[in-house]
């Protein structure tokens, strides 16, 4: 940190979580469903999600504005670093949303 040149540790999904404008616009990003572009689902599956649990929580989210996948995937592996994140943006091509991940461990999670 700043203060006393100590190494913070990474930020994790759990403290990206906290940013509701954030998170939003990675619901925005991801929860859709485009047959040429990679969301939500794709992000899962190589985190492990079997098949028959994205087709349950993609059942169980679909029509709710309340509920997002995206969000619910994101609760469920909240324990993952922030890069870990940005691996699969790179991994996927998306880098629309690498690009609010790298703003965010710039701009604002500095500032925490």
């Amino acid at each position: 940190c700043v203060k006393c040149g100590c190494s913070a540790p990474p930020p994790k999904i759990s403290d990206l979580m906290n940013d509701k404008d954030l998170l939003d616009l990675l619901r925005m990003k991801l929860d859709p469903n485009h047959c040429a572009i990679k969301n939500w689902k794709n992000f899962a599956s190589r985190w492990g999600m079997s098949y028959d649990e994205l087709t349950l929580l993609e059942h169980r989210t679909q029509g709710s504005l309340a509920h997002s996948p995206t969000q619910e995937f994101l609760l469920r592996y909240n324990q993952k670093t922030v890069t870990e994140l940005t691996e699969l943006c790179r991994v996927y091509q998306r880098m629309d949303v690498l690009r609010l991940l790298q703003a965010w461990l710039e701009k604002d999670w500095p500032s925490r």
